[in-house]
């Protein structure tokens, strides 16, 4: 099977073996990594070495903090604003696809939101170049990668306010200063492990500046006082996660999986721009080197594809159900054979009904 997924997306055949492996006999302790206590020392050095593991990749300073949580980014979107915005104050939001649109949506609960920039009016396919960011902001927010639309930020936003980000989907696929963004999230299925968990990076001192009363489970500064254990944590998700931050480790670290990013990416990129019945869906400037969108140029083509894909064992290639069309996913796991697989498909596609 090709595993284009868009999440939970594919993850490193070793993890996934090391993880079955675990479930039968944690590090051969005789209990299943199901079974363990989340309190013993057998859990808690995984979790303080998968935080450990996100701030090295990121090369991060004690300043911030990595937090393990529940309830997926969409959970972030609420709990952001939360824990950063007074009810009289202002965060600045840039609206460029459903997870940004969503999390406005939720910041409006807590305070105002102004629109540092929008790409609604061609349907979310491009990224805004320039921004209207009010000194004022008490913080700026983006989705640096568009899974359902197929854009991404090839640049850091410049703002004279703290950056905030949702990463999920193309969190440790590249090089970039982490330590200019005072707050980053990201679901961890698609680069970073498996469903079930989201890590949060933190920097501390933007913490306890808001006047509400903020329930003890949606604190941050609870969560880090209890080093992500405030509360029984999905075990095994983080165990996941340990394990696939240890093998982008080995593999080279960020800089290794730029490089295979970026294969991958001009790899499907450059076969899609030289076929007659397929035409990308996003300005090229601003494509994603994780979820490449197309579509076919004659609508009755599509099923005829995704039938051929799926014959060839192809998983994950039909587009999200709110804009539809087609979609590959080509996160951190996904072997360059892969690519090439379907490309070569889509190469005997393009001559069998062009």
């Amino acid at each position: 099977m090709y595993n284009f997924n868009s999440g939970p997306a594919v993850l490193p055949a070793a993890v996934l073996y090391e993880a079955s492996e675990a479930v039968l006999n944690f590090n051969n302790i005789g209990l299943s990594i199901l079974e363990i206590g989340h309190r013993t020392d057998w859990f808690v050095n995984v979790l303080e070495e998968a935080k450990s593991l996100v701030k090295e990749l990121m090369q991060l300073d004690d300043s911030y903090e990595v937090l393990y949580l529940h309830g997926g980014a969409t959970t972030q979107f609420m709990q952001v604003p939360m824990n950063l915005l007074n009810e009289d104050e202002t965060a600045s939001y840039c609206d460029n696809g459903i997870w940004g649109s969503k999390a406005i949506k939720e910041a409006k609960l807590f305070g105002n939101v102004h629109i540092a920039c929008s790409s609604k009016d061609q349907n979310h396919t491009y990224i805004p170049k320039e921004l209207s960011v009010p000194q004022y902001s008490k913080y700026l927010h983006y989705t640096t990668n568009n899974t359902v639309e197929g854009t991404q930020w090839h640049f850091i936003p410049e703002a004279n306010v703290p950056l905030v980000a949702d990463m999920s989907s193309d969190i440790f696929s590249r090089e970039i200063p982490f330590s200019k963004f005072s707050l980053i999230y990201a679901g961890a299925q698609k680069n970073a492990g498996a469903a079930g968990v989201t890590i949060v990076v933190i920097k501390k001192d933007i913490l306890g500046k808001v006047k509400r009363q903020i329930p003890t489970i949606l604190d941050y500064r609870t969560h880090i006082e209890a080093k992500s254990l405030l509360n029984t944590p999905p075990v095994f998700a983080i165990y996941v996660s340990m394990l696939t931050l240890r093998w982008i480790k080995k593999e080279g670290g960020l800089r290794e999986m730029e490089k295979r990013t970026n294969e991958r990416a001009d790899l499907f990129y450059e076969t899609l721009d030289s076929l007659n019945l397929f035409e990308g869906k996003v300005d090229k400037q601003d494509r994603s080197l994780m979820n490449a969108t197309f579509t076919t140029k004659n609508p009755g083509h599509e099923k005829l594809f995704l039938d051929e894909c799926k014959q060839n064992g192809m998983v994950g290639i039909k587009g999200h159900r709110s804009v539809g069309g087609l979609r590959v996913s080509m996160y951190n796991a996904l072997p360059l054979s892969s690519v090439q697989a379907l490309c070569d498909l889509m190469k005997d596609f393009d001559e069998k009904h062009g």
